[in-house]
């Protein structure tokens, strides 16, 4: 029996290069950015139980300050898009949230190409 020097690992990392990232632009009403913040802190914990989900990350335009994406790290697009979207926790994230939407968030899934 030979092992070549590529031999695949015995456990496979997880799939990171291969998951999807929910992008959410987001704009809050003026004067609603910290209570906004504060939703998106306490909804946290809400993704990271969800099924498929591996991490959250909030991000605020410096030249519009009531600009935001959230980004998503989900395994597959139905984690987000069925899993999340159907549960509780769902409901949760946009009573958290949604007082301070200036509009409906814009939703896309992006995967890693290079």
């Amino acid at each position: 029996m030979s092992f070549g020097r590529h031999a695949p690992a015995a456990t496979p990392t997880r799939y990171r290069d291969i998951m999807i990232k929910e992008i959410a632009q987001i704009t809050v009403k003026p004067g609603s950015e910290s209570q906004f913040e504060q939703g998106v802190s306490k909804a946290k914990p809400l993704f990271l139980r969800s099924r498929g989900c591996h991490g959250v990350q909030l991000f605020r335009s410096v030249e519009q300050p009531q600009q935001y994406t959230l980004v998503v790290e989900w395994e597959t697009v139905e984690d987000h898009m069925v899993h999340f979207r159907e549960s509780p926790e769902f409901q949760q994230w946009r009573e958290l949230v949604s007082d301070s939407f200036a509009a409906p968030p814009q939703v896309g899934h992006v995967s890693k190409v290079l």
